[in-house]
């Protein structure tokens, strides 16, 4: 059976690495209007560039792609670190530091979510940060 520090280590792998997935799929199906209102904006949002500086052009979408990439990469490389770090078996102190990081950088995600965006990132970052705080609150730490 697994241990409290597996149980919930093992819970934040799965749910960074899902939250990444589920956030990619974002990447895979384009915009689809439902009336002329939305089919202006996704014109706009998409084919208008804005000039900003320095020879740069961008639209809000090629913005958008950039900011969410990010947000993709940072549950990938959580879930990895995780579970490099499972596999190489470092120390307590190690481990208590690192998911504190997460738990900081993760727990801003979370309420970034909630303040600015819609139910399914809300839920996915919230079970991450619910799994990384009970991995750090309440599974016994290995030694």
């Amino acid at each position: 059976m697994l241990s409290g520090f597996s149980f919930w280590i093992l819970g934040t792998i799965i749910a960074q690495l899902l939250t990444a997935l589920f956030h990619s799929l974002s990447f895979i199906s384009p915009a689809k209007p439902r009336n002329d209102m939305e089919k202006q904006l996704v014109e706009i949002t998409t084919k208008y560039k804005i000039d900003m500086g320095a020879g740069i052009k961008r639209s809000f979408y090629s913005l958008f792609i950039g900011v969410s990439s990010c947000f993709t990469l940072i549950f990938i490389l959580g879930g990895i670190l995780n579970w490099y770090f499972l596999r190489t078996g470092i120390s307590g102190e190690v481990w208590k530091g690192f998911l504190l990081i997460q738990l900081i950088v993760y727990g801003i995600i979370f309420l970034l979510q909630v303040k600015f965006t819609f139910l399914p990132p809300i839920i996915v970052t919230g079970l991450v940060f619910l799994f990384l705080a009970g991995t750090y609150f309440l599974a016994a730490l290995p030694v």
